[in-house]
């Protein structure tokens, strides 16, 4: 079959953003909450404090994403919800009134579509909560509820939160605060097909899927493809999965999945030896233990054999989420592993996607303080933002570096060099990852006729004529460069 992915995703450039956390408005446009006492915007984040960011805000930072080069978000939760995550949903047909509601999720889309932003949510549809109206009515009214067979009772009566009792129906990884549909059931499945149609008629651009894998009924995530392609051929199906997705990315189930499987390697290349291996602990990706070169190619080069090429280029591609610590911290503030990681990522084929605040050197270890709040400017990294800038600006201007092939020219030691190509545009990216500069020589077996430096350090000079044309290229420890050529 021939498999079709919406041609903006391997065009964007994607933000995640996690709405408790990244911006509060500075208009007081809250109907309630005025005067509530928030946790303070820059102290550490616990498990279930709030710290009061809206999507109000969200939309007050749209130049600055602009200005970025950002032009898709993905949220993390944005409906109502008994937790600052929201993955605990209490109605799937309202924004959380904490976050602005519906009216200002509306202003927001409808900002963010007046610059061309794309925006995504997150489709918690799995398991509910224990303050999702249907499941509570089985609390209130036991056996007798209609609810019954909408989730996996095991057996009355039950005990949704007191741990001294088993909770006698399943909850998502044993968590009884999470309630797990019975999605073997047709009126659940309903359920959730009209719910993931009605907020794309409202007019957001796709889904991303929380675990997924999670649901095993026959055809479940066909039909959710077939029903959310109808309204919108465009929208983007992207599931969580850690691991290879190879079953879910045959064309007729997601667009893409959150490509760990490249932000492992990658990482384990960038920061090397500087891991801290207690920020990755329990957590379904492997950055560790350190690659050199030739490895890191292999592992890239298996990670693109994997799926059909048009999946390939709607894969969301990520070093750090809400789900990880963030990369600064988990290369013990290595500040260096981070921008070759981000140069990589910049480069790939697929959507590359930003954690908020990475892009101004934000730390954070493993959940909650992975969450922190968005820094003020006088706390941002300005070097980082600047170098955000202008490979987020080159993916956008080079067409090669958003659909090209992908072409491993050299990958020995520490050094790691790839061209993207599209007709006659070439883009050759190189990479030296040790600590002290590295000369190397090679034929790259390219057509191009003239030379830029487009980012970054480093020297290169071509030798010979023709098909028997060599690159010199002389690195300085830990950095990168990337070259273009004008045809």
């Amino acid at each position: 079959m021939q498999i079709q992915t919406p041609d903006w995703v391997k065009n964007a450039v994607f933000y995640q953003i996690f709405p408790d956390r990244f911006a509060k408005s500075k208009q007081p446009r809250k109907r309630m909450l005025q005067n509530f006492m928030w946790e303070e915007w820059h102290a550490i984040p616990t498990l279930q404090g709030y710290k009061g960011g809206d999507l109000w805000g969200v939309m007050e930072q749209l130049d600055y994403l602009q200005d970025l080069g950002i032009n898709a978000i993905y949220f993390t939760p944005i409906f109502q919800s008994a937790s600052n995550h929201r993955y605990h949903t209490h109605d799937y047909y309202q924004v959380d009134p904490m976050l602005g509601g519906n009216p200002a999720f509306k202003d927001l889309l409808d900002a963010a579509h007046d610059r061309n932003i794309k925006v995504v949510l997150d489709g918690v549809f799995n398991h509910a909560s224990r303050g999702f109206f249907f499941f509570h009515d089985i609390l209130e009214n036991g056996p007798h509820s209609p609810w019954v067979d909408w989730f996996k009772i095991e057996g009355w009566p039950l005990s949704a939160y007191d741990g001294n009792f088993p909770a006698n129906y399943a909850g998502w990884d044993g968590n009884r605060a999470l309630p797990v549909f019975n999605h073997e059931n047709p009126e659940v499945r309903e359920y959730i097909m009209e719910i993931a149609e009605y907020w794309i008629k409202f007019g957001i651009d796709g889904w991303r899927l929380d675990v997924p894998f999670e649901i095993k009924t026959p055809g479940f995530w066909q039909e959710f493809r077939d029903r959310v392609k109808a309204v919108n051929p465009e929208a983007y199906i992207v599931g969580e999965v850690w691991e290879d997705a190879t079953e879910w990315l045959d064309g007729t189930q997601f667009d893409g999945v959150m490509n760990y499987l490249f932000a492992a390697p990658t990482i384990a290349f960038a920061a090397g030896d500087r891991v801290d291996l207690t920020q990755i602990e329990g957590r379904a990706y492997h950055p560790y233990p350190p690659l050199f070169a030739k490895e890191y190619g292999d592992k890239i080069q298996q990670v693109l054999e994997l799926y059909p090429w048009q999946i390939q280029l709607t894969q969301l591609n990520l070093l750090a989420s809400h789900d990880t610590a963030r990369l600064l911290t988990i290369a013990g503030g290595d500040k260096a592993s981070v921008e070759l990681a981000t140069l990589l990522l910049l480069t790939f084929p697929g959507a590359p996607s930003l954690y908020y605040g990475d892009e101004v050197g934000l730390p954070g270890a493993l959940d909650p303080d992975s969450r922190r709040s968005f820094p003020l400017q006088d706390r941002w990294e300005r070097d980082v933002l600047d170098y955000h800038k202008q490979l987020i600006a080159l993916r956008h201007k080079y067409a090669a570096l958003r659909t090209g092939s992908y072409q491993v020219l050299f990958a020995e030691g520490t050094v790691y060099v790839f061209a993207r190509i599209l007709g006659d545009e070439e883009i050759v990216v190189a990479v030296n990852v040790a600590t002290e500069e590295a000369s190397i020589s090679f034929e790259p077996n390219l057509k191009s006729a003239h030379d830029k430096l487009l980012f970054g350090k480093g020297e290169f000079v071509w030798k010979g004529e023709g098909e028997t044309r060599h690159l010199e290229l002389m690195l300085p420890a830990r950095s990168g460069l990337i070259l273009g050529w004008d045809n």
